[in-house]
């Protein structure tokens, strides 16, 4: 009969006084805030955003649109900062549970803020493309990405120091960790500093078309902070190390200023002087009038006789094209095939092709 009578006293009192001071109201009326709170913060937060968006859309530039969805997610998390910061005021800041809901409701507040500063930066991260006129377009994306993480660290240590966690002598204990870290990862930061190398001293950048002897030939698509992301001509992604790039001679295509051609066409040997000389003026005259090859002090054309070979009298033709582009080039190439082909035929001149003659003597 006692322990009824126990049991029953337990449920009244549960009931009268509730968990930590707050009667079984309180807490439906806290625990229904919650769920009410997850339910509208996406609402409640379209409404600040297109609040913001209405004052920024005054201004001509795009900034306005991104900043509206950069701004969406962290907004969510506003009700919810509301929530908690109603719900401290039940509690007695005085008492140990007082405290502990002070502490959360300080770390969703402070990560608000810092996560508010973060999607900020994306849309505003723009202005910082300003500056590939200066710098290279991968060090503007490394300084982004390094704004982005410093955000983070500092919303972490903002979060420590909420909860009484001191961040100096956590970094003095992982600096002797370091030590040894750095001992093992020599590599690593190896490839770390020649990647800024890289970057600094320009010498590709994304989108450029590269080759590595030894290794490979393609098109830069992400220079990272430990290896380089390189696509290879058959859709293939090959990850070099960083440090590959400080011993290795790079060869950068896109940096030529134009292509060249440097064929060697083979004439059988009945071809007669005048008929090469009028095939070498033909080919130089369509050369120097086309616009679409280079001819100057600097890139010069030549077509001339260059040796006589086993079975064909070799014509040398080198030029440069006026554009570096594949596919102009492409065409520029098979426009010069076709005046050739026409030529040797108009002039009466046949192509060579490998063959021997034998000759029998008679006795």
């Amino acid at each position: 009969m006692n322990l009824i009578d126990n049991f029953y006293t337990q449920i009244i009192r549960v009931f009268n006084d509730g968990v930590f001071g707050l009667n079984l109201g309180n807490l439906t009326i806290i625990f229904v805030s919650v769920i009410v709170s997850l339910m509208i913060r996406g609402v409640v937060a379209r409404v600040l955003v297109n609040k913001v968006k209405k004052i920024v859309t005054r201004t001509s530039n795009k900034i306005d649109d991104k900043l509206f969805e950069a701004l969406v997610p962290p907004f969510r998390l506003l009700p919810i900062v509301v929530v908690f910061l109603a719900i401290t005021l039940y509690f007695d800041i005085e008492s140990t549970l007082g405290l502990y809901m002070q502490k959360i409701n300080n770390t969703l507040s402070t990560i608000f803020v810092f996560w508010l500063i973060h999607q900020a930066l994306i849309p505003f991260s723009n202005l910082f493309n300003k500056l590939e006129s200066i710098l290279s377009k991968g060090l503007v994306l490394w300084i982004i990405k390094s704004l982005k993480y410093l955000i983070i660290f500092l919303g972490i240590v903002a979060v420590l120091e909420v909860w009484g966690i001191k961040i100096g002598p956590v970094i003095a204990g992982l600096g002797l960790f370091g030590v040894a870290v750095a001992l093992g990862a020599q590599d690593l930061f190896k490839n770390l500093i020649s990647g800024i190398m890289i970057l600094l001293e320009k010498r590709f950048q994304l989108g450029d078309v590269i080759s590595v002897p030894g290794h490979t030939e393609g098109t830069v698509e992400h220079i990272g902070f430990r290896s380089t992301l390189i696509r290879k001509f058959d859709s293939t992604p090959i990850t070099i190390p960083n440090y590959i790039f400080a011993e290795a001679p790079i060869l950068n295509y896109t940096n030529r200023k134009y292509r060249r051609i440097n064929w060697t066409i083979g004439l059988e040997y009945n071809s007669t002087l005048n008929q090469l000389k009028k095939l070498t003026e033909l080919i130089s005259s369509f050369l120097s009038e086309n616009d679409n090859f280079m001819v100057n002090e600097n890139y010069k054309s030549f077509v001339r006789i260059e040796k006589f070979n086993d079975s064909s009298i070799d014509i040398l033709v080198l030029c440069f094209t006026s554009t570096k582009d594949w596919d102009k080039y492409l065409e520029i190439k098979e426009e010069l095939a076709i005046k050739i082909k026409d030529s040797v035929e108009k002039i009466g001149l046949n192509f060579a092709f490998p063959s021997q003659s034998i000759y029998i003597e008679k006795n």
